[in-house]
């Protein structure tokens, strides 16, 4: 195939391309600056330059295409605290991607957050089945989920808080940024709520998986590990940076978490079981822990060796 694939010069396409080219499909990667084109060529990917706000591009490069994974949000604004208009943007995206596929029964592959639900109220053990009508990024799910009934063969991957892999560990680089910020390795609460978890490798051969013969309109989950609790997060960032692990109290949530606290309690435990039955998922890599443990460079850095910060964003 032909892919087109959008946000292809971050983390989770650093796994996506390549595991794309193994498998003898050529990949267009959207790129925004002369950087990020770099990058996609190192992966063994096509540029194409744009970006999500280039939406007769976006449709071009779709219509030409044999499939579409989409990767990018801009995180950027979501950060600055424009959600509202991130989404929208995105809407308009997907929209312009779409268009072109309609009656070709060729594939769509969206991209959403298992905790984007749990945000959005959703209690207890999430399945590919669970949905929400509507909030956050959950209208980008919808949207896509719902091109199957225009002739697309769509499909949305929802990947956990923490995607992990070559340094980057999802929102868990955000608890080591905060913890080295403050002194203190906090969890909110008691800090028995969970995250699920998975190598971003394994992410990678999922979407590939997704692209080629996930069935129309269904929701995957990218999920090793269904959660972990963030006191045992907690617990070994606390021991990595020798620093004391503490509860964080909900009266003291916003100020020792500031952005993230919305984040910091979150229950997001989650089954990847029907993924696995229908596409023959088997993660093999390592577990976030494990991981986090045997980061050399994260160790070189707590015994001085290194003075540079780690890479945060996922």
């Amino acid at each position: 195939m032909r892919v087109f694939v959008t946000g292809a010069s971050g983390h989770v396409a650093s796994a996506v391309i390549p595991e794309l080219v193994s498998a003898g499909h050529t990949v267009i990667g959207l790129a925004r600056s002369d950087s990020s084109a770099a990058v996609v060529r190192s992966l063994g990917a096509e540029v194409f330059r744009g970006d999500l706000d280039d939406l007769k591009g976006l449709a071009a490069a779709a219509h030409q295409a044999d499939g579409v994974i989409h990767l990018a949000f801009k995180h950027d604004m979501q950060q600055s605290g424009n959600l509202t208009e991130a989404v929208e943007a995105d809407l308009r995206a997907i929209a312009a991607m779409s268009t072109p596929l309609i009656g070709t029964g060729k594939p769509f592959v969206g991209t959403n957050a298992t905790g984007a639900l749990a945000l959005a109220g959703f209690d207890g053990q999430l399945t590919e089945h669970d949905t929400r009508p509507g909030g956050l990024r959950i209208d980008a799910e919808n949207t896509v989920i719902a091109l199957a009934d225009d002739g697309v063969r769509s499909s949305v991957v929802r990947l956990p808080p923490a995607v992990h892999g070559d340094g980057r560990y999802g929102l868990v680089s955000d608890l080591i940024a905060i913890a080295r910020a403050t002194g203190v390795s906090g969890h909110a609460g008691e800090g028995n709520n969970r995250w699920p978890s998975t190598d971003v490798r394994d992410v990678g051969r999922l979407y590939r998986l997704a692209l080629e013969s996930a069935a129309a309109g269904t929701r995957v989950h990218a999920v090793a590990e269904e959660g972990i609790t963030i006191r045992e997060i907690a617990e070994l960032i606390g021991r990595h940076l020798d620093i004391p692990v503490r509860a964080i109290t909900s009266q003291e949530r916003q100020q020792h978490f500031g952005h993230f606290s919305m984040f910091a309690g979150l229950d997001n435990p989650t089954s990847s079981q029907i993924t696995r039955d229908a596409l023959g998922w088997t993660p093999t890599r390592p577990g976030l822990l494990a991981d986090l443990a045997q980061d050399r460079d994260l160790n070189s850095r707590l015994n001085g060796q290194n003075s540079e910060a780690p890479t945060t964003s996922s």
